[in-house]
This record gives structure tokens, sequence and C-alpha cells, in this order.
């Protein structure tokens, strides 16, 4: 542990470098009844309520629920019902984001295990109340594969966590019935190299996944210099491996999360195959005033319709460094069109 913490410590890109990117790519795209959660299930065998796929009616209605009013046709996305144990759109997810090997990566790995369960049961109770509609369930997203300032071995400007630190991060969620995603930020390597390594983890039911296209440096470029970029070809990828993974071993569908806030950080966008053994959500990315946020959501989420939306909240970047008391909450984000089903807090 000693050796990884050494090397984590010379080669992660710092929060902070980072979100002044981030900041950047946004400055630039500018041109009810409640339920309570203070004690989550104990029941660790099923970790959300899985509707059956017969549950039409439901699925339509709470589609048409998250379009939130909109009538320009693009929401909802029109595709085929989900298969039986579909997460989405029955559930809202509330993940907790980060590493931990470092408090500046997000609220995962920031604080001590009990007061970051603690807390992200608070800001499931939260969501909960301010829309009763969709069940709300907490996750915990780990960057297991993270992007790097300095090439490391291989020349892939990219680290793999240990197996022992995610099957930590797995234990943790199932103290409080939650999802894990595993996040890969790929450097100079690819998807296709490093998605197989995660196979024993994404074969588990509760263990879903999500990339970063800010990491995936097709130019060869060091990550962190500019922004990287997915291609609709290496989302069709992930999805076919996805899927695949669905069928060999009998599984509900997956969720895959890809992280976006500029316009080049996805590709081809309509040329992404829907597969209902996986569930996508475009997660807007990007931090800020409000108003930014909110703009860049509107730019680069709303008028590329994939499959269901995210929206990250950024605990310190949206507040301490743009001046402003508190970040985002529920009320503000669900007057969004549409309405994000994944909320991912950093």
């Amino acid at each position: 542990m000693n050796d990884i913490m050494k090397i984590f410590g010379t080669f992660v890109i710092s929060c902070a470098f980072l979100s002044s990117l981030i900041l950047q790519s946004c400055e630039s795209g500018n041109a009810k009844q409640s339920r309570s959660t203070d004690s989550l299930p104990e029941n660790k065998s099923s970790v959300i309520p899985r509707p059956t796929i017969a549950d039409t009616v439901s699925y339509k209605t709470l589609l048409a629920h998250i379009a939130n009013g909109d009538t320009t046709g693009k929401w909802p996305v029109k595709d085929s019902l989900p298969r039986a144990g579909a997460i989405l759109p029955f559930n809202r997810i509330i993940a907790y984001y980060g590493n931990l090997y470092s408090k500046n990566m997000g609220i995962l790995g920031e604080l001590p295990k009990d007061s970051m369960l603690k807390k992200l049961k608070g800001e499931v109770n939260k969501w909960q109340r301010a829309d009763s509609m969709l069940h709300v369930i907490p996750a915990l997203h780990y960057i297991c594969v993270t992007a790097q300032s300095s090439p490391g071995p291989g020349n892939t400007y990219r680290l793999r966590m240990p197996f022992n630190q995610i099957d930590k991060v797995i234990s943790w969620a199932s103290e409080i019935n939650a999802l894990v995603f595993l996040d890969i930020q790929v450097g100079l390597s690819t998807i296709e190299k490093e998605l197989p390594l995660l196979e024993k983890y994404l074969a588990m039911p509760n263990v879903h996944l999500g990339i970063d296209p800010e990491f995936s440096m097709k130019t060869g470029k060091r990550p962190g210099s500019v922004i990287g970029t997915y291609d609709a070809t290496d989302i069709n990828y992930v999805v076919r491996y996805l899927s695949g993974l669905v069928e060999k071993n009998n599984l509900p569908p997956k969720i895959l999360v890809i992280h976006r806030f500029t316009q080049a950080m996805v590709t081809n966008y309509k040329q992404i195959r829907l597969n209902p053994a996986v569930q996508i959500v475009m997660n807007m990315d990007g931090w800020g005033f409000p108003a930014k946020k909110i703009n860049t959501y509107r730019q680069f989420i709303y008028p590329q319709p994939v499959q269901f939306a995210g929206f990250k909240i950024f605990y310190k970047n949206d507040t301490k460094k743009v001046g402003q008391a508190k970040e985002m909450q529920p009320e503000q984000v669900l007057k969004l069109k549409p309405q994000p089903v994944y909320i991912q807090y950093q």
C-alpha cells in the first residue's frame, strides 16, 4: 500500500487543476409525499426494487415524469422497453464519487467511511423528499483507473487501483444497500484494454460502470493538458461488452454513466446504439455558478438525447471556488428538462 501511495502521490492530477479546465470549458460553452431513508433497507440480497418487464405503464409514466414537460419531442427518448430488473427510470440514484487514495478527488475518499455514508444517506433523504415519484437509492462511484500527469509504467498516463480497494468500496456499499459504479480514466491506454480487467466486478448484479471522455487521450497528449474524447464507436463497444456480461451471467441491466461537459467529449452521438441490457446516462460534469451549470446542461445534454441524463454537484468547486454559499439543491436541479435520474456528488 505504501508503494502505491507513493506512486499515486507522484502521478495523480489534482482536483483543483482539473477543475480549472472544467470551468474554462463551461465558460467557453456560454459564447409531495416524502419517504424516509434514515434507516436504509437491511436486506442485502436485493439492492433495489426490481420491477418486472410487464410494468410498462409505470415505465412510460415515469419517462413522462422525468421529461418534465418537454414538448420538443427530444425527451423522453423513444427506445425499447427495459428488461426485468432495470433500475431506471424507476429509481433516482444519488452517488458519492472519488478515490480512496486522494482527499482531493471527491467526497468518497475525503471523509472517513462512517461520516461519508451518513452524509450520503442525508442526501438520499433530501432527494426523496423533493420528488416522491421516483424511489431514491444511494451509490458509491469509485475511480478505479485514474488518469496521471506523468507517464508511469507502460507510458500510459493511467494508474489502476488495487483490487483490495475496489473490494473495500463494495463492502462499504453493502452496509447501506447501495449500488457501486467503477469509473475508468484511460489516459493513453484504451477502453478495450482497461474494461475487461474489471469483468469479475462487473459480473456482480449491483456493480455498474462509468467512463470519462475527459481523460481519453486519443491524440497522445498528456491528461489534463487538453480535454479528451470518446466516439460513438467507443461507447458502442462498452455497451456490447456490458450486454455480453448481462447475457452470460443472467444479470439485470447494467448502467453506463458517461461524463460530459463539452461538445467534443462525445462525438457522433446519433450513432450510439441502445441495448435493453444497458441503460446509458449522459452525466453533466461541469462546475461553477448554477447558471453556468444549467447552461452547460442545456448545451450538451438536453439537445443530444441518448437515453437518460445525469448531473454532477461539487461540494467545493460549486461553492468556495465561485463564492457561492451553498451547492445546488434538489429543487433547483429538478427544474431541468429532462430531470436527471443520476446525481453525482464530488
